[in-house]
C-alpha cells in the first residue's frame, strides 16, 4: 500500500485528544480487564516523550511517575481504544523534545516549573487538538470576561477589610 492509502485508512481510528507535549503532567484513564470485569485505572505523571509515528494514528507518548520511590514509565498509544480519556493537569516550561534526563534526578531536581499562571492561558494550552472544535480566542474571551475588573477588585478588598 502507498503512504496515502495507509494514512486514509488510519483516519477512521483517530479521535480528538488534547495536545500532549513533553513537560505536561497528565492523567490517563485506561480501561483494564480483570476477571471478566472492566474498570478504569488512572495513571498520572509527567510526559517525558512524544512519538508522532508514521501515520497520525501511530502516535504515542511516554508518562513517568514515582511510586514508592521507584520510577515507573508507561507508553500509551494516543488513539488506542483502551484509553478512556486524557486530562492535562499542569503545563511545564521545557526546552527539550525528550525529557529523559528526568530519569536520573530525584526529589526537587526532578520537578518542572509551570509555564502558565492564569486560567485563560491554561485553557488555551489544553484546548482540543482540532481547531474547528473550539477557537482559542473564544476561550480567552470567556475567561477574561469572568475575571473582575480593577475597580471591582478594589471594592471587594475594601468590603473584606
Amino acid at each position: 500500500m502507498t503512504s496515502l492509502q495507509i494514512q486514509a485508512q488510519a483516519k477512521q481510528y483517530m479521535r480528538s485528544v488534547p495536545d500532549i507535549q513533553p513537560g505536561y503532567t497528565v492523567r490517563v484513564h485506561e480501561k483494564i480487564q480483570e476477571s471478566g470485569k472492566e474498570r478504569v485505572q488512572i495513571f498520572e505523571g509527567l510526559v517525558i516523550s512524544v512519538h508522532k509515528g508514521h501515520t497520525p494514528a501511530d502516535a504515542s507518548f511516554t508518562v513517568r511517575k514515582i511510586v514508592s520511590g521507584i520510577g515507573v514509565e508507561k507508553v500509551f498509544a494516543v488513539h488506542s481504544p483502551a484509553l478512556d480519556q486524557i486530562e492535562v493537569k499542569k503545563v511545564a516550561k521545557t526546552r527539550r523534545a525528550k525529557l529523559f534526563f528526568i530519569r536520573g534526578r530525584t526529589g526537587k531536581a526532578a520537578r518542572m516549573l509551570e509555564r502558565f499562571t492564569t486560567a485563560g492561558e491554561f485553557a488555551i494550552a489544553v484546548a482540543p487538538a482540532k481547531a474547528e472544535d473550539v477557537a482559542p480566542d473564544e476561550i480567552l474571551e470567556e475567561v477574561v470576561s469572568e475575571e473582575p475588573t480593577v475597580e471591582e477588585a478594589k471594592k471587594n478588598d475594601e468590603a473584606a477589610a
